[in-house]
C-alpha cells in the first residue's frame, strides 16, 4: 500500500466492484484512457479479476471518505518498442466527480516514487491520446520528457488515434 497526504493507494478487492462501476460507467472516464465506459457492476468486477488486480495496480482512495477515486497502475511497457528490462509505464485515471482536486499528480507522484525507490526502475514510460489535456498536465508536473507521437489502435474503442509517448528518468523527477 502507498499513502500520500490525501490518499490511500491500495491493491483492488472484488468487492471494489459497485464503486468501480459507479466512476467507470461515465464515458468521460474511459474514452480518454481508451477504453469503453462500463455498462454494469459485473462487467466491473471482471475487470478488476481480469485487467486490475495484477502486481503495482493500485485503487486509489480518498482517506478522508474512503471513496474510491481512481486507479493507478505501474505495468509492462506496452507504449514503446524502445523500452528495456528495468522501466514500466504509468497508466491512470480519476473518476470525473474527482476531477480538478489534483489526485491524479498526488497518486501518479506516489506511483512514481514507488517504481524507483522500491521497484528500482531505471525509467518509467507514459502516454496520453492527443486532446487529453488533463493527462498530458499530470505528466508534465511529474517532469516527464516527450519522446515521440505515434498514431495507434486503440483496440477496445475500434478506433485510431495520436499517442504522444513520453519518459521519465528518477534525475527529473518533480
Amino acid at each position: 500500500m502507498l499513502h500520500t497526504d490525501r490518499l490511500d493507494l491500495r491493491p483492488w478487492r472484488e468487492d471494489d466492484a459497485a464503486e468501480l462501476f459507479e466512476l467507470a460507467r461515465d464515458p468521460h472516464v474511459g474514452l480518454s484512457a481508451g477504453w469503453p465506459a462500463h455498462s454494469s457492476a459485473e462487467e466491473s468486477a471482471a475487470v478488476i479479476r481480469d485487467v486490475l488486480m495484477m502486481p503495482d495496480s493500485f485503487a486509489v482512495i480518498e482517506r478522508s471518505s474512503g471513496a474510491l477515486v481512481g486507479a493507478m497502475a505501474l505495468k509492462h511497457p506496452e507504449i514503446s518498442e524502445m523500452a528495456g528490462s528495468g522501466e514500466a509505464e504509468l497508466g491512470y485515471w480519476i473518476g470525473v466527480p474527482y476531477w480538478g482536486r489534483g489526485y491524479a499528480t498526488e497518486a501518479a507522484r506516489a506511483a512514481v516514487a514507488y517504481g524507483f525507490d522500491e521497484l528500482g526502475l531505471s525509467a518509467i514510460w507514459a502516454g496520453y491520446y492527443e486532446g487529453n489535456e488533463r493527462s498530458h498536465r499530470v505528466q508534465e508536473k511529474l517532469g516527464f520528457e516527450f519522446r515521440y507521437r505515434r498514431e495507434c489502435d486503440v483496440e477496445l474503442l475500434g478506433e485510431r488515434h495520436v499517442e504522444c509517448c513520453q519518459l521519465l528518468v528518477p534525475e527529473r523527477v518533480r
